[in-house]
């Protein structure tokens, strides 16, 4: 299988590497990298479980080719801690009972950011729609939006 370098920034951390022409971005991060954050769930782009940040924006990485991040910056839920501090999406997360099982959670942080990123003062209904493409079966969705809401009410110093 043919190899392809690649140059890319993951986390704040610059990364040159070969990759097979194949590999998923989310098994490059997971098994090459080791940040285990990032999880596998469908693998068919349903469930958000996989989901990062490239460039800012969310994408699926059990979709993605490692090779088509090239040049581009990723964060992973791994990169939303700064210097030992959670992200105050991960303090609501914990505080507000957004997460249950935990696993599709690193999915959620990542859409939440981004949708955070664009609109830093969401109603219910938006968060609702800025999530649509991440499955939770365990909380039943309102203390998800609850904790997003918080988060964005702490980002904007209220």
């Amino acid at each position: 299988m043919s190899q392809h370098r690649i140059q890319l920034v993951v986390n704040g951390e610059p990364q040159d590497t070969e990759v097979p022409a194949r590999r998923m971005l989310s098994d490059f991060l997971r098994d090459d990298l080791h940040l285990t954050g990032t999880k596998r769930g469908c693998e068919t782009g349903t469930c958000g479980a996989c989901s990062v940040l490239v460039d800012g924006e969310v994408v699926k990485s059990c979709l993605s080719l490692a090779v088509q991040a090239d040049g581009r910056s990723i964060t992973t839920v791994e990169g939303l801690c700064k210097d030992g501090q959670l992200h105050p999406l991960q303090e609501s997360f914990m505080q507000c009972g957004g997460l249950q099982c935990g696993y599709c959670t690193p999915g959620f942080l990542m859409a939440s950011c981004a949708l955070l990123a664009q609109n830093p003062n969401p109603s219910a209904q938006e968060v609702r729609e800025g999530l649509n493409g991440n499955l939770c079966r365990c909380t039943g969705y309102t203390q998800i939006v609850e904790s997003v809401l918080d988060a964005a009410e702490k980002m904007r110093g209220n």
